[in-house]
This record gives C-alpha cells, structure tokens and sequence, in this order.
C-alpha cells in the first residue's frame, strides 16, 4: 500500500509572490513552471488557529471511522453538528477534507481523509 502525504508549510506573502512571478516567467518563456505541491500559511500563528486539537482529531476520526455523514461524524466526536460543520467546511475549502454528496432519502455529505500522514516543512 502505498502512502499518500500531504506538505503544510510556512511561506511568507513575499514567498508566495517570487513563486507567482517565477510561474508567469516560465509560462512566457514556454516552459513547465516549478510545481509546488501542499497547503501553505503565511505564519505559524495562522497555521495553529486552522489546525486546532478538535479539527485534528476531527481529521483522524474522518480517516478512522469513514463516517457517512457530517451528522455522524458529530455523534462519534459528541460536538455539536453546527461547530463540526464549520470545521469541516473550513477543512475542505482549504484542501484537508473532500466532501462526497449522496442521495438516498435526504442529500448526505460524507466527509474523507485521502492522505495518511501530514508533513510539515518550514523553510529557512
């Protein structure tokens, strides 16, 4: 079984911009810009208040558990379903959940974890 990872980093705004401006060159000049791959924050602050201790637990219960539902996931974490659906709401729009939408009798979202661990870099 191979193992899927995911990079968080720590990029600085001007970082991220000499990165744009590399791309745009390469993209001109006709070549395959640099590709970089992971979920990026400015500072290590904006890091520790996306990856709090309830949202990594909620993260590894979504990879555990395979919970059907943002509904069930709320009853195996016991929290209440509108503060686990914010946190999985704000944990899929940056790239850490997928949401898979089913209909039965009523549309259901399930939530997944498609990677097994998560790196994390700061670059110096």
């Amino acid at each position: 079984m191979k193992i899927k990872n995911i990079k968080i980093g720590i990029s600085s705004t001007q970082e991220v911009l000499g990165d744009f401006k590399k791309t745009c060159e390469a993209i001109d000049k006709g070549e395959t810009p640099q590709k970089r791959e992971g979920i990026y924050f400015e500072n290590i602050n904006t890091l520790k208040f996306i990856l709090t201790d309830k949202r990594l637990a909620l993260l590894k219960t979504i990879k555990e558990k395979k919970p059907e539902s943002i509904y069930e996931l709320a009853k195996i974490l016991h929290r209440d379903i509108k503060n686990v659906n914010n946190d999985v709401s704000k944990l899929s729009e940056l790239g850490f959940i997928t949401l898979k939408k089913s209909k039965e009798q009523r549309v259901k979202v399930a939530p997944s974890v498609d990677y097994d661990k998560i790196l994390f870099e700061i670059f110096v």
